[in-house]
């Protein structure tokens, strides 16, 4: 079962995220994708961490994320990946502008062949108008584009808007 949910900053998809991966009974093996670059991220990630059960395994992958689920996948544990926008991010920002596509690709390679349960997170950012500048932009587009990938490979997808999970595609 792969699963993908999608919402706003605050919105309680994370939290959603990790009930869901509790609820498989399985071992949960979580792959952060952040990079702590400012004190104001440091803190966040470290209120995740105090959130997260102590018996979860914790991967920090801020860009080679296919290759996590390669090497970790199984039926007997529960991959949770936290966060798609942020892995995305750290792609835009890469020195060698090629890493996008191929991270990308191995990524979208990877869900399809993994054998065990996936929930991944991530920040839907383009309800508004279109952002100014070309960086902020390309995000948008290619957090769209991978939205739409992960969608059509995901057996569920759920948006969270205040707190509450919204079922877009479930299983029949």
């Amino acid at each position: 079962m792969k699963t993908l949910v999608l919402g706003g900053i605050k919105s309680g998809k994370s939290r959603f995220a990790e009930s869901l991966a509790t609820e498989t009974g399985r071992s949960v093996v979580y792959i952060a994708t952040a990079s702590a670059d400012d004190n104001e991220m440091r803190q966040r990630i470290e209120h995740h961490k105090k959130l997260r059960p102590s018996q979860w395994h914790v991967i920090e992958e801020p860009i080679e994320l296919g290759r996590m689920i390669k090497m970790h996948s199984s039926k007997q544990c529960c991959l949770l990946i936290d966060c798609l926008t942020l892995w995305l991010t750290n792609l835009l920002l890469h020195e060698n502008k090629s890493t996008l596509l191929q991270q990308k690709a191995e990524l979208i390679n990877s869900v399809s062949r993994a054998p065990g349960p996936i929930i991944f997170v991530s920040n839907e950012t383009s309800l508004g108008i279109v952002p100014m500048g070309e960086l902020t932009r390309q995000f948008c587009d290619e957090a769209g584009l991978l939205h739409q990938e992960l969608a059509a490979l995901c057996d569920n997808v759920v948006l969270t808007v205040a707190g509450l999970p919204q079922f877009l595609k479930r299983p029949i």
